[in-house]
């Protein structure tokens, strides 16, 4: 059996009853279609850099997404680029601005596949992919047909997506982005971002210099792989900033009185999870047994080399438990469960 740790970002997760790896997106909706008639739990992995993995493993057939290729044809002043799912994702970015394709820029340095940004929506620094994403092609596993699906087919929401919200339906094989052809970044729409640039927000900088900013301040927070960095063990963000109706924000601001938040809206508010965290008794290199949060960002629960995943969810729910009880809020993982839950 193939141990499923090797293969994730945190260093976490067990053996995996079955093990194969896609070479070409036939290979991948071949594999899929089979598992599906034969009625065999199937876990689709990519760059595992936003999935938590149990400790038992996988009771199936764990299928690696590795198609690789990059298509690109202009249109007008934007070009559509048609991304293999098995590409890695910051490579992308960094072609982009190179390239002068305007869009992505300030998703510097995430780690992972391509074909998991539409699943995440993923995003960063006022950036996020359903801003730029044309189509997805991906295989439906109900239909059992490969699809086409415009970027208002695929329920974009805060990191969240109609992938997201029924991950045993569609299998991503690739994805087509509408950028911008330009030197010149998107507005600069993050106020950390903008500060560090030095630019007041919704100023515009060359792209490799929106990038260059972009990785720095990724670095500093232990968000750029790095293995000789214990604190770049983790998938990220482990939770979601809250978004609150505006009930739950007037109860919160009973409780916390000038809080950060910002505006999304209809009355509702956004908040810092990782101000909440902090608050509620859980600062920066906050230890629970093996596993702890990152000594550079609240937001990252980290393995540094011994842990396990009961050790990360033990961490997860005590941190959860703790901003609820002090300000009513309750935290959302962000990353996937595979065999196991908050």
């Amino acid at each position: 059996m193939e141990m499923l740790a090797p293969y994730t970002t945190l260093g976490l997760g067990g053996p995996a009853a079955e093990f194969a790896q896609a070479d070409s997106a036939e290979q991948l909706v071949s594999l899929v279609a089979a598992a599906d008639r034969e009625s065999r739990p199937t876990l689709i992995l990519g760059g595992g850099s936003n999935v938590v993995v149990a400790d038992e493993g996988f009771d199936g057939l764990v299928i690696r997404v590795a198609n690789l290729g990059v298509s690109v044809s202009r249109d007008g002043e934007q070009v559509l680029v048609t991304v293999e799912a098995g590409e890695d994702w910051d490579p992308l970015v960094a072609r982009a601005v190179a390239e002068g394709w305007a869009g992505i820029e300030c998703m510097s340095g995430i780690p992972g596949l391509v074909g998991s940004t539409p699943i995440q929506n993923v995003g960063a620094y006022g950036q996020e992919v359903a801003q730029t994403i044309w189509c997805v092609r991906a295989y439906d596993r109900k239909t059992r047909q490969v699809v086409d699906l415009e970027a208002r087919q695929c329920g974009f929401s805060y990191r969240d997506s109609a992938f997201k919200r029924d991950l045993s339906r569609h299998v991503v094989l690739a994805v087509t982005y509408a950028l911008d052809v330009s030197a010149i970044s998107g507005p600069v729409a993050y106020q950390e971002l903008a500060g560090r640039l030095g630019v007041e927000v919704g100023e515009r900088v060359p792209l490799a210099r929106a990038r260059a900013a972009v990785l720095e301040l990724r670095r500093g927070k232990g968000m750029v792989l790095d293995p000789a960095d214990p604190d770049t063990r983790s998938v990220g963000s482990f939770f979601t900033n809250p978004i609150l109706s505006a009930a739950e924000a007037a109860a919160l601001a009973a409780r916390a009185p000038g809080h950060p938040s910002w505006s999304v809206g209809d009355g509702a508010i956004k908040v810092p999870a990782a101000w909440l965290i902090e608050q509620a008794g859980f600062p920066k290199g906050y230890e629970h047994g093996p596993v702890r949060i990152s000594t550079k960002h609240t937001l990252a629960l980290t393995n540094p080399g011994s842990g396990t995943t009961a050790d990360l969810l033990a961490l997860a729910r005590q941190v959860r438990d703790g901003v609820h009880e002090k300000f009513g809020v309750t935290l959302v993982n962000e990353p996937v469960m595979v065999g196991c839950a908050l």
